[in-house]
């Protein structure tokens, strides 16, 4: 196995060149991401086998320069020969030469000696059965458009990680409330010895919108009628969050504060998969000055209100 063919590389590019491809090719092949493609899953595995060699400089040195063979070095004697096959697992120098070194000699070594630091206690890694730390998780916030968490869709994440921005699309689900928090696998801090990365955590902010305000799985929108729009009654144009513009009846008599409904026009509920509404909060705008002729109209208008509406309120 080839390990920079593995990760896309060549062999004369940086350990930021291959870190990031390990990264990108991690993310794209991560068990996470493409559950029971056990294409992916293989080339998940290959990708960690070949950073955890090409991301460690002193593994990547002894790669370059023995090439094959570097990978047969810490597996022990192979009985078809160095060519012949990969034999798995730690090599017990104990078991085949007698404690203490080889036939029992007293000659003792040290596999640092041999394989470079590190080898003694990977090997003993092995043999206890512990695997190497997963990378840790990674926390960011983003705030992405109110209609895009009540619709869904995707949006860029720019992450700083020190070498540079890296550009993520994050995948927003519909109805997305504030605060919730979405995972990216594999996208968190690189692991020990090959293991596989952490993930990171997007805590998601929806920024406010211009004229629409969230209640629960609805949509409230509220809507400045007149004060001869409330008492005779009128048709209005009001906007939809993203079927444009409907007209709304609104009835004689209304009283401001009262809400005209749009069945199914509002947020996704996540669960039960309906639509909550959007609610028209209608708010009765009176003018802030008239001409005379008006003012003694609206006079004349009082004169024939049989009642007025608090006389009644508080009795």
């Amino acid at each position: 196995m080839d390990y920079y063919k593995v990760l896309g590389v060549s062999r004369e590019s940086s350990a930021d060149e291959i870190r990031k491809a390990y990264r990108k090719l991690s993310r794209d092949n991560h068990p996470d991401r493409k559950p029971g493609d056990k294409q992916a899953e293989e080339t998940f595995k290959q990708v960690q086998q070949a950073y955890d060699v090409l991301g460690d400089p002193e593994k990547r040195e002894q790669y370059d320069r023995y090439g094959s063979a570097f990978q047969n070095m810490g597996t022990g004697p192979n009985p078809r020969g160095r060519s012949g096959g990969h034999q798995s697992g730690p090599v017990d120098f104990e078991s085949m030469f007698g404690q203490g070194g080889f036939g029992g000699s007293g000659f003792s070594f040290d596999l640092e000696d041999i394989f470079g630091p590190g080898a003694s206690r990977k090997g003993a890694a092995e043999r206890t059965g512990r695997r190497p730390a997963k990378g840790q998780d990674i926390k960011t916030d983003m705030s992405v458009p109110f209609h895009l968490a009540a619709r869904g869709g995707t949006y860029e994440l720019a992450l700083d990680k020190g070498q540079g921005v890296e550009r993520l699309d994050v995948k927003i689900p519909a109805g997305l409330n504030d605060g919730s928090t979405i995972r990216l696998a594999g996208q968190g801090a690189l692991g020990q010895g090959g293991a596989s990365p952490g993930d990171l955590l997007v805590t998601i902010h929806i920024a406010p919108h211009p004229y629409f305000k969230r209640e629960g799985n609805n949509l409230i929108l509220e809507a400045p009628i007149s004060i001869i729009e409330a008492t005779l009654g009128a048709k209005i144009d009001v906007p939809t969050l993203d079927e444009g513009t409907v007209v709304v009846s609104v009835p004689p008599g209304t009283s401001s504060g009262a809400r005209l409904r749009l069945k199914g026009k509002g947020i996704l509920d996540r669960q039960t998969k309906q639509a909550g509404d959007q609610l028209i909060a209608l708010k009765i705008v009176a003018p802030k000055s008239l001409p005379d002729n008006a003012i003694e109209l609206l006079k004349s208008f009082e004169q024939l209100v049989p009642q007025h509406p608090r006389e009644t309120l508080w009795k």
